[in-house]
């Protein structure tokens, strides 16, 4: 595996503000930033473009195989079509979690993330699995979270819609995402925990820095 010394791994459930602290982490550690779980949501919309049935493994994998991902901080191409705003819509959210789930979707996607972050020397890579499958040898490991509600309400802030459907959503996700066979989500036995709840990004962003420098 390649080695990622400067990999700050984080990992979490939806909603606990990984993408968020992650981003600013990366601005103040001056590292590359990756979002793992675009990259997901990007297969699942192919998948959904091309009108393939997210539940069909073989076919998925098959497409997931030749699908092109262009992606940075804040936008994604799929096969050179914008996606920015496609990949965090109600049709991807409810489907990418069997996407996710296919074991030959994660070994294709977790090969281009090492690829990635070794053309780059190092990032932070925030995502499901990166502390415990990624990146086991990464420099830092993080595990966030938060209550329920707040998750919630923080999906509703962005994407609008009922603040109990949204938590019935969430809780779904995370059972799906918890219990798949491959690469389950968990917290890393070396990780730190840290709970979003009621604290500002910057406060977590300032615990997180003085524990890579610690």
């Amino acid at each position: 595996m390649t080695p990622s010394v400067n990999v700050v791994a984080i990992d979490g459930p939806a909603g606990a503000g990984k993408s968020t602290i992650a981003r600013e982490l990366a601005q103040v550690l001056k590292l590359p930033y990756l979002d793992t779980g675009a990259m997901y949501r990007g297969i699942t919309c192919a998948v959904l473009r091309k009108g393939v049935d997210p539940s069909d493994d073989g076919a998925v994998a098959q497409l997931a195989v030749s699908t092109v991902l262009d992606i940075s901080d804040d936008a994604l191409l799929v096969d050179g079509i914008d996606a920015t705003l496609d990949i965090r819509g109600e049709a991807v959210t409810r489907a990418v979690s069997s996407v996710a789930a296919n074991s030959e979707v994660r070994r294709d996607l977790r090969e281009r993330q090492r690829k990635w972050v070794s053309e780059r020397g190092g990032g932070v890579v925030e995502g499901r699995d990166i502390a415990t499958v990624v990146f086991p040898d990464a420099r830092l490991k993080v595990f966030l979270t938060a209550s329920p509600l707040v998750r919630a309400q923080r999906r509703v802030a962005q994407i609008g819609g009922d603040v109990e459907q949204i938590a019935r959503d969430i809780a779904e996700r995370d059972h799906k995402d918890s219990t798949r066979s491959d690469s389950p989500l968990r917290e890393s036995e070396n990780s730190i925990l840290v709970d979003t709840s009621n604290r500002s990004i910057d406060d977590v962003v300032h615990q997180i820095v003085g524990v890579f420098h610690g």
